[in-house]
């Protein structure tokens, strides 16, 4: 086993978790029976004892390829060789609503399309992120697996033998016939396989298929670039945790940002601001049923806020508060890249700028989803008063340096949108609130920002105050509706931005960087890669200056057209893209997929009303 380019993997899953399948069929990241359980397989993390479980091809001059099942989480991986062609059908069950009793489970189905085809299927699970030992048993139609805490059971339509720790078998399709593995929890006291026919696969796999088929059916998106705007919304769907209407930033953890580096985190939790985007996103594009979720999820997080008044900045799938950073220090970590982490230590930082998102998102859901409740709004009046009282405060940003609070700009612009926010939505509903206050605070933030947070000799909107480093994060601004997309200030940090970093800027062959390592240091070792919702950042800020000029339209079109062609071969992002275009940092990334569908929609209305 070697380590598999991060692009290379396609994900399945149910709303609850997902696995990620490389090109070579193998099953290299999966945590039971939630995104943020510990691992079953988690080979791309450490390829000899992070567990894995792959079906690949066993005959020279094999071609790989992926593609999803159209419109759906289904994946194929197939195999293509001069004396046959075969596929793996990889899915996972979805709960059709009875999320108390799901239990996660996932189905490989094995199939030669033409000619025959050898292959090799080895399961070794490597359980607590390979940190606690199992037995495993054989016995007629498949294998169990148990550790201390949990037994998983494989069904098999082959027969299996034991090597290691885990079970293989070689065997050989010929045209039309199927070979069915399917991965489970197994229940208390049963010793015996579940009933997993290859109808029974069928009928889950049409099941699967028809769900995914009528929620994208549902998306109102109907422009340029739909097909993917589709993916993009299939995996936001995917990301989120059905049970409670969560949605996580990434399911994977530890992926690096910085080939070999330190930069390596867990993101498999909430983050108000992630969250709060992709409902925005979700909203665009006719999906108010995971708007709704999400909000009573955080109308939830707002009764439990801090002693202070505070939110949290991030939370667990299903609110929990505490999320502690640890290292596993006996995996290796992608390609060698250590520490390994899992947990968020980031959870307890001041991060002023969720307010803001979370307060816009209210707003647009308010306005295009369903009104919100007097109680709510209560919740919400004390978290505007608590920015009325805090705003001034440094924090640690946007982008969770680990170098020192300080006063970020975009913080700042956030806290704008907080009040702004507040009081139109208060206007709107006619509801009780502190509008002399929140209107002088409004106003007091606007002007603090402009008057420090503009750097004259720069010509720009800087970092943070007193600084001379650009941010790529106030390239969002005008999107926000704090400044417009053509005043002479954003045109200018627009421009600058839009520099080489040779040049002082921020962006290298149309891909954008958060900042200069080297200009503004953030506490941590090593350098950064291009972020790839800074790109299409820029795309949406170059788009709504275009609406006055033509030769900004057709550059923001071109670098989307760039930046599409740096997704996967299934269409999906990382949330860094590397020198040599290749996926860094954990993934799939909401962040970038719910940036590609705001872009897309508002490039696509751009263009339709001047062309």
């Amino acid at each position: 086993m070697t380590y598999q380019p991060i692009e290379n993997y396609g994900v399945i899953g149910d709303m609850h978790t997902v696995a990620l399948v490389g090109m070579n069929g193998s099953i290299d990241w999966y945590c039971y029976p939630r995104f943020d359980s510990p691992s079953i397989f988690a080979s791309i993390l450490d390829h000899d004892k992070g567990g894995h479980f792959q079906i690949v091809a066993s005959c020279d001059g094999v071609t790989e390829k992926q593609i999803y099942w159209p419109e759906t989480n289904v994946l194929v991986t197939r195999f293509l060789s001069p004396y046959g062609v075969a596929e793996v059908i990889d899915f996972m069950p979805v709960s059709n609503g009875d999320t108390e009793n799901h239990s996660p489970r996932i189905i490989r189905q094995v199939t030669t399309v033409r000619g025959s085809m050898p292959f090799h299927m080895e399961c070794f699970p490597a359980f607590d992120y390979a940190r606690s030992p199992h037995k495993t048993t054989l016995y007629e139609g498949g294998a169990v697996f148990q550790s201390e805490d949990l037994s998983l059971r494989l069904s098999s339509t082959i027969p299996l033998a034991t090597k290691s720790s885990g079970v293989v078998c070689d065997f050989i399709m010929e045209e039309g016939q199927t070979a069915t593995f399917t991965l489970d929890h197994l229940e208390i006291d049963s010793n015996k396989a579940s009933e997993s026919t290859l109808e029974e696969a069928n009928r889950l796999f049409k099941a699967t298929v028809t769900y995914w088929e009528r929620w994208i059916s549902r998306c109102t998106y109907t422009g340029r670039w739909r097909e993917m705007v589709h993916r993009s919304a299939l995996m936001l769907k995917l990301l989120t945790y059905e049970p409670t209407g969560a949605i996580v930033a990434a399911p994977t953890c530890s992926l690096p940002e910085d080939p070999g580096g330190e930069r390596n985190w867990d993101y498999r939790y909430t983050w108000v601001r992630d969250a709060a985007f992709t409902l925005y996103a979700l909203l665009r594009i006719g999906f108010t049923d995971e708007a709704a979720a999400f909000m009573k999820w955080i109308e939830a997080r707002c009764c439990e806020l801090n002693p202070d008044g505070s939110l949290q900045i991030m939370y667990s799938i299903d609110g929990t508060h505490e999320l502690k950073e640890e290292t596993l220090d006996h995996l290796e970590g992608y390609r060698g890249a250590k520490p390994v982490r899992v947990g968020n230590g980031a959870y307890n930082q001041l991060q002023l700028d969720i307010y803001g998102e979370l307060m816009d998102a209210v707003y647009l859901y308010n306005k295009y989803g369903a009104p919100i409740s007097y109680d709510f709004w209560n919740h919400l009046r004390r978290l505007t008063n608590w920015v009325c009282d805090n705003w001034k405060r440094p924090d640690e940003g946007v982008w969770e340096v680990r170098g020192g609070p300080r006063q970020f700009v975009y913080s700042k612009v956030m806290c704008w949108v907080a009040v702004d926010r507040a009081l139109r939505l208060a206007d709107k509903r006619s509801f009780p609130a502190d509008r002399v206050r929140w209107l002088a605070v409004r106003d007091e933030i606007f002007e603090d920002i402009m008057e420090n947070g503009y750097n004259v000799d720069r010509g720009a909107f800087v970092q943070s105050y007193g600084s001379d480093s650009l941010d790529a994060a106030n390239l969002i601004m005008p999107l926000v509706f704090m400044i417009s997309p053509t005043d002479p200030r954003m045109l200018s940090t627009l421009e600058a931005i839009n520099r080489s970093p040779e040049a002082g800027g921020l962006v290298s062959n149309s891909l954008v960087y958060r900042y200069n390592v080297k200009r503004s240091p953030d506490g941590l070792a090593g350098d950064d890669s291009t972020f790839n919702i800074c790109t299409f950042w820029l795309v949406e800020a170059l788009t709504r200056a275009g609406r006055f000029d033509d030769d900004r339209l057709d550059e923001a079109r071109l670098i989307f057209e760039k930046m599409l062609g740096y997704a996967n071969h299934l269409g999906l992002y990382a949330e860094e893209t590397g020198h040599s275009g290749e996926a860094l940092g954990n993934f799939p990334q909401a962040f970038t997929h719910l940036a590609l569908i705001s872009a897309a929609f508002n490039l696509d209305r751009a263009l339709g009303s001047s062309r």
